[in-house]
């Protein structure tokens, strides 16, 4: 029983360490992407797919459908992740899990300001092939919907997973915080105010930094004691 435990547990550090080094290749080479002076082909196809042909203005579906998608990407608005976040880590602290507390708030937080960095570095701006149909002020690359949604969804589902019973239950939680941050992504492109380059990059730096905080934290927690519930 105890072999088949730690099994699994350096199966799963096996899987985030392939989940960062994958997220950091694939940022790498979009990035590649968003420098070029020339659009990508890829680029373009997919955001016109979300408008009616030859109507750049129309977006695909019924006039609610518009709506709805506006509700699903404020799941990765600044708004709701910090209420999310600070929701979580007040309970943390309530249940005198400090060092939990402490790891939300690295990772959300450290997630938030390299993103604004990366947006600053990169310097991309939005795309001007169909029109807007949310509000943006800041730059295009990478998706910070996208990439914050991964880093605070994949987090909390991590740690979720980690105290809920039975092995489907965790994949439920872990499924959820995955189709969540998909979701976000893909609103982005519906609305028109990121390239699909944009999203993919937000969604590998999200998912390698949510998980190379998750690996440190583990490491440096198994040096101390469990913390008490």
């Amino acid at each position: 029983m105890t072999l088949r435990f730690w099994e699994r547990m350096e199966f799963s550090v096996l899987l985030a360490g392939i989940i960062v080094a994958g997220g950091l290749w694939g940022f790498v080479e979009l990035t590649e992407v968003a420098r070029d002076t020339a659009t990508h082909a890829f680029d373009t196809e997919i955001l016109l797919f979300f408008r009616e042909a030859g109507r750049p203005n129309d977006p695909i579906g019924p006039l609610w459908m518009e709506e709805a998608v506006r509700d699903v990407t404020a799941l990765g608005s600044m708004i709701v992740l910090v209420m999310v976040t600070a929701v979580t880590i007040f309970y943390l602290l309530l249940v005198r899990r400090w060092r939990s507390a402490l790891l939300v708030l690295v990772t959300v937080g450290g997630g938030q300001i390299l993103s604004s960095v990366l947006k600053l570095g990169i310097d991309r701006p939005r795309p001007d092939l169909v029109s807007h149909l949310a509000q943006v002020q800041t730059l295009s690359f990478p998706s910070g919907h996208a990439m914050m949604a991964a880093v605070t969804y994949l987090t909390l589902g991590t740690m979720l997973a980690g105290i809920v019973p039975g092995r489907a239950t965790k994949i439920y939680v872990l499924g959820v915080a995955v189709l969540v941050t998909l979701m976000v992504g893909v609103s982005r492109l519906y609305l028109g105010v990121h390239w699909p380059s944009d999203v993919l990059a937000g969604w590998c730096a999200g998912f390698a930094w949510a998980m190379l905080c998750w690996l440190v934290a583990r490491r440096l927690l198994r040096r101390g004691e469990p913390e008490r519930s």
